[in-house]
């Protein structure tokens, strides 16, 4: 549809207004209502129009969202659309679901939305967080506290690291887990509270009509019957009076549980008082589920009515729950002389649950400030006594103005993980923030929720600098939790094997409940898919910015690399750093739009940019005299001489020293002291083990060989670089194409090969990535012919057969370097 924008589709305007007439809430970029539909009769593509149509049929659904982006491509034809999800199941329905729309419009087809809306109802209500999961949820996004969902349920992770917090629904993993056992045993609760004379109605227990008839003598009526074990009144029959109704009573409980409590029937109100780490936070008075006549319809179709309120779901999944015609709808009707199909009168108020639970339909009042403070008392006491850190307290009374001691209410049940919907957003009434107190127990003033993160991202060197800061911060006592392209590690022990550089490796980290200290090393393509796997970080290194991946994911200038690789600097918090090289135009560009601290590191103590940031007083690291220095304006801090530094191979390789300046730049400004810099660089011994395919030197007796992960043309020069002082009788590189990558950048590789070995052994990556072996082959031959000297080259396909080629044909003072990303087969 490139060529054929909004204006250019006959009735596209009119089809799409009348299917979704919400959208002229859309203001777009015109700012007003029906900013939107003025753009589509102005004419816009379908990409933009895809975008507004996800939105808002999660709107529609109940998820409200607002934002989204559509941007074209270098591509002709092809678009980026971002929009926001509340659920991600849900919302990857919403974009196809939009796609499908979008083509009905076109066509000028009917489209049934109705069932797509529903659909996306029960994904939500199947997935997304229930009312009282996402008010904790929020509160602690108000105070800057991370948090992540454990799974597909409720569970939910604050804070990161050693500084988490768990929690699911209203139970937190400082819930005592006896204390819960005596809130679910009904007939336990009652005999503790019983002890601390606390008024509960007087009760026994029945399993069968032999222990009800005893029951019914010793209590007498009314009576209630529930299930030991039961909650959100399940099995549950108030004001039983007669012996009938007492027997189906019980056989209606011992669907739920074969034990079956028997109390005295408290008149008066159904009251839920909350309490929070021991004080007092609400109270709401319970209203069950009914209707009100109008002399007109049926009691179904009022109920079907009443079901229609948008704040009406399926189970715990929205504020107030859907009214069900049950067995004790049909027991409650018939104390009316009622049926469902039965018409009550104009405003006659007919009940149908013999329960006030919001999860069978019913609807609170907001008491939170009529409560007598005798009662606040004695619920703050009997949270005490059960133990639970949040506690929901169920009272029958005529009123909580007065202590329940004198007005003869009792306290019916204790709950443990009680639901907040009815105190969030009652039907009457103020709300309350109960979440509030939620987050104040969870994270007292003072107790951090996050650990230090240094996020480490570039086109070379960023594993180097990424393991050593890890050492650094593992040296100075942290318990470091790092992420790499070989692994991720955990204080050197390795969890998980692989190209470990994306947000759900930095997530893993992160939910380390033993990780004090954490050092992420970010890729673009980790970011480009799924974004950043943390929202803040304390400090960001850019190592350079050079040529590579372009021309992938829509990436195809270095200006556009920069953009990505800049997330991670944007994404520093503003009293943190971000640190960057001065030699790198792109990283200079970066440091133009940030908000925190920057400081930068450079080879070259006389780089323009330097000189001009000391004048300026700005922190710098450089390289000057043999040492990695950082200067302050005109004050000089020497950490350590480069030759006593293992990783620079004694100051000869020049990118390992700008890796090792970048990491002590961020340890210093981080608040490591300088002998933990000095005495961690020393100790940093580079190798296999400590930083594999990165310049690791195997010695054999007649030849040594080298293998590194350069891959582009930077790297490539890197060890260009650093085989100039390198003294041998021939170098014999071993090298390959990847398919991917443009043909300029193929041939550079080839061509910096060509200037920099004597002979040449040309192999294949098993993923040639769209492109055939004659291709990339021919690219990097021609790329040697272009070196400007005589090289000697063959082909030997596969990687390791290449190396064993070269090992058994190497002459004595050959230097083999093999330059893969397959480091643990190579060295095998």
């Amino acid at each position: 549809m490139e060529n054929y924008p909004t204006d250019k589709i006959p009735g596209f305007r009119e089809r799409l207004q009348k299917l979704l007439p919400s959208l002229v809430e859309h203001r777009c970029s015109e700012g007003h209502r029906g900013g939107f539909f003025l753009r589509v009769e102005m004419g816009t593509w379908m990409g933009h129009v895809i975008e507004h149509i996800a939105l808002e049929i999660q709107s529609l659904a109940g998820m409200e969202v607002g934002y989204g982006r559509t941007r074209s491509t270098r591509e002709k034809g092809v678009y980026n659309v971002v929009f926001a999800y509340t659920d991600e199941k849900a919302g990857i329905y919403a974009a196809n679901t939009a796609v499908k729309i979008a083509e009905a419009l076109i066509k000028g087809e009917d489209y049934n939305l109705e069932a797509d809306i529903d659909k996306m109802k029960e994904i939500c209500e199947d997935n997304c967080l229930g009312p009282s999961t996402s008010s904790i949820v929020k509160e602690a996004e108000k105070r800057n506290i991370p948090w992540m969902r454990l799974g597909n349920d409720s569970m939910i992770q604050l804070g990161y690291g050693a500084n988490q917090i768990r929690f699911q629904a209203t139970t937190t993993c400082k819930t005592n887990v006896l204390a819960v056992e005596i809130a679910c045993n009904k007939k336990r609760t009652k005999e503790i509270l019983d002890m601390a004379g606390i008024p509960v109605p007087k009760g026994t227990i029945c399993t069968d009509e032999a222990s009800l008839l005893n029951a019914v003598e010793t209590i007498g009526y009314p009576l209630v019957l529930k299930p030991l074990d039961g909650n959100q009144g399940k099995g549950a029959t108030i004001n039983i009076n007669s012996w009938a109704e007492a027997v189906g009573a019980l056989a209606f409980a011992q669907s739920i549980s074969r034990k079956v409590i028997a109390e005295r029937y408290i008149k008066g109100y159904d009251f839920r008082i909350l309490v929070i780490d021991d004080k007092y936070v609400a109270a709401a008075k319970r209203i069950p589920a009914h209707v009100k006549g109008n002399g007109i319809d049926t009691i179904k179709t009022l109920i079907e009515e009443v079901n229609n309120d948008p704040r009406r779901g399926k189970g715990h999944g929205n504020v107030l729950t859907k009214i069900k015609i049950d067995r004790d709808t049909e027991e409650m009707l018939s104390k009316y002389g009622y049926t469902p199909e039965s018409v009550p009168g104009v405003d006659e108020i007919v009940f149908l649950k013999s329960t006030a639970n919001l999860s069978t339909g019913g609807c609170s009042v907001d008491v939170t400030e009529e409560i007598h403070p005798a009662n606040i008392l004695l619920t703050e006491r009997i949270a005490k006594t059960i133990g639970l850190d949040i506690c929901g307290i169920d009272i029958m009374a005529e009123t909580l103005a007065e202590p329940i001691v004198e007005n003869g209410g009792a306290v019916i049940e204790v709950n443990a993980a009680p639901g907040f919907r009815m105190h969030l957003a009652p039907t009457i009434g103020q709300p309350r923030n109960v979440a509030a107190p939620v987050i104040d127990m969870l994270y007292p003033a003072g107790k951090p929720s996050r650990i230090p993160i240094i996020g480490v991202t570039g086109t070379n060197g960023k594993t180097t600098t990424t393991r050593l800061l890890a050492h650094i911060a593992q040296n100075s006592g942290y318990k470091t939790g790092y992420t790499t392209t070989d692994g991720i590690y955990v204080n050197e022990q390795l969890l998980q094997k692989g190209d470990t550089t994306g947000p759900a490796s930095a997530q893993y980290i992160l939910r380390d409940p033993s990780v004090e200290f954490a050092v992420l090393e970010t890729a673009r393509g980790g970011m480009l898919r799924s974004g950043m796997g943390y929202d803040q970080c304390d400090i960001a290194v850019i190592t350079n910015i050079k040529e590579d991946h372009l021309g992938l994911n829509d990436i195809h200038t270095l200006e556009d690399l920069a953009e990505v690789k800049g997330i991670v600097a944007r994404s520093v918090k503003e009293t943190g750093w971000a640190i960057l090289n001065a030699e790198d135009e792109q990283c200079r560009k970066i440091a133009e739009d940030l908000d925190c601290n920057v400081a930068f590191f450079s080879l070259d103590e006389e780089n323009e940019h330097i000189v001009k940031l000391c004048e300026q007083g700005r922190t710098v690291a450089v390289f000057e005299n043999g040492y990695i220095t950082i200067k302050r304006g005109n004050k000089k801090t020497r950490i350590i001489d480069v030759s006593h530094v293992p990783l620079t191979m004694g100051g000869k390789v020049k990118f390992m020293i700008a890796n090792a300046m970048a990491a002590t730049l961020a340890a210093y400004l981080w608040g490591f002291t300088t002998k933990q810099i000095t005495q961690s660089l020393q100790s940093f011994a580079p190798g296999y083990e400590q930083t594999p395919g990165r310049m690791n030197l195997f010695e054999f007796r007649r030849f040594n060989v080298m293998v590194d992960y350069a891959h582009n043309p930077h790297g490539y020069s890197a060890i260009e670089d650093y085989l100039k002082n390198v003294n041998v009788k021939r170098k014999v590189g071993i090298i390959s194409g990847i398919g991917d990558r443009r043909d300029e950048d193929i041939t550079e590789c080839a061509m910096i090969a060509g200037r920099m070995f004597d002979h040449v052994i040309i192999r294949q990556d098993k993923d040639l990535r769209g492109r055939s072996g004659e291709e990339i082959n021919q690219l990097l031959v021609d790329g040697l012919n272009c070196c400007g000297r005589t090289v000697t080259h063959e082909y030997v396909e596969e990687e390791t057969e290449a190396i064993r080629h070269a090992i058994e044909n190497a002459e004595e003072g050959d230097f083999i370097i093999a330059l893969t990303d397959q480091i643990v087969p190579v060295v095998s």
